[in-house]
């Protein structure tokens, strides 16, 4: 026998099988045939393991997203991975914010109160976008790459060896058809024998199906373990970016009022002085331990006390003749006069005197 005729022979085999398979399947369905039920506890392993991959496949996806919400990027990054080539660096959302805020900052010039603001807000958006770094590169490491493992490597060989467990089931009641319908003693032995092997084969398929899919208890652990890992990378993350926005608001704290920060309903007031002096007014307490004094209090507080010095932050232009105009550093006295808008104060310097705001000044003992 040369080769051509082994493989035609081995052709019309397969050819038969599946022919034979594409029978009984049709006749289950139609309910013209019988069909043998796997056992309980293999049905479960089958359901688990499904169910498994459902729900990784979206913990997989959505984490993704999570990660990198650019849908764009997403797809470049995949092609690169496909490729088995490193992805090129991109600057993320918060460093581009951070750059900009920061090239802005120097624009407006760094000695003014805006500018010097921007500069330092600019710098801890560049910090929390190293983080963000980090934190993609870590879970994508120790999160996302055992999930996708196992969506494309032991969920595929379960489905393999799931699909070859189906075929020799229904080669088996294939067989056991074809024993029901021997008339003849020679037909039916032959169909006894056939359906002794499918028989077996059928029982080898399904204990090494049932072996595949016990250790989905394992995949289960280890994923556990790559959920913690995922976990404290992102409690690092949230932990540093916290840290950032805590010094960055002590920076703010020395030149800007608590209510600068916070003053969402009165965006058109201007800030009153973080309260760095000892003002035994009623104050509040942030979570950064900086001392929040409220205008009112302040105000309250001078007219009881009389004039006080002050020392001016930045340089300031009257805007008109009822305004003193102001030189970084200079000190000058100030005090508050009844019925004056909360964000203003009245300065003096020598024979001069105007008003002032609040914000340019450092108040002292």
């Amino acid at each position: 026998m040369n080769i051509m005729d082994f493989n035609v022979k081995k052709l019309a085999a397969d050819a038969g099988t599946f022919l034979s398979r594409a029978v009984q399947f049709t006749e289950e369905k139609l309910g013209q045939a019988e069909k043998t039920e796997l056992d309980a506890h293999l049905e479960n392993l089958l359901s688990k393991a499904e169910c498994t991959k459902t729900w990784t496949e979206k913990i997989l996806k959505q984490t993704e997203v999570l990660l990198q919400p650019n849908p764009n990027a997403r797809i470049e990054e995949f092609v690169y991975e496909k490729l088995d080539r490193k992805a090129p660096s991109r600057i993320n959302n918060p460093e581009l914010l951070g750059q900009y805020m920061i090239d802005a900052g120097t624009e407006f010039g760094p000695g003014t109160a805006y500018g010097n603001a921007l500069i330092k807000c600019g710098e801890t958006q560049k910090r929390i976008g190293t983080a963000d770094r980090e934190l993609i590169q870590t879970s994508a490491l120790n999160f996302l790459t055992p999930l996708r493992n196992f969506i494309e490597g032991d969920y595929k060989t379960i489905a393999k060896e799931r699909k070859l467990l189906q075929n020799k089931r229904l080669d088996l009641d294939a067989a056991k058809t074809r024993l029901k319908k021997a008339k003849a003693a020679e037909t039916r032995a032959s169909s006894e024998q056939e359906l002794r092997i499918t028989q077996s084969e059928f029982d080898r398929q399904a204990e090494i199906t049932r072996l595949l899919l016990e250790g989905i208890s394992s995949t289960h652990a280890h994923h556990l373990r790559c959920l913690n890992d995922f976990v404290e990378a992102q409690m690092t993350y949230y932990a540093q970016c916290y840290q950032y926005m805590l010094d960055l608001q002590k920076q703010l704290g020395r030149c800007f009022p608590s209510n600068y920060h916070c003053n969402n309903n009165q965006t058109s007031m201007a800030p009153v002085p973080s309260a760095s002096s000892n003002v035994s007014s009623p104050a509040l307490t942030s979570t950064s331990g900086l001392v929040m004094t409220s205008p009112s209090n302040l105000i309250d507080h001078k007219e009881c006390s009389g004039s006080r010095k002050a020392r001016v932050l930045y340089d300031y232009d009257a805007a008109n003749s009822s305004e003193l105009s102001l030189l970084a550093d200079e000190v000058i006295t100030v005090f508050s006069v009844v019925g004056m808008d909360s964000d203003w104060l009245m300065g003096e310097r020598g024979n001069q005197k105007g008003r002032v705001p609040i914000t340019y000044l450092e108040l002292l003992n």
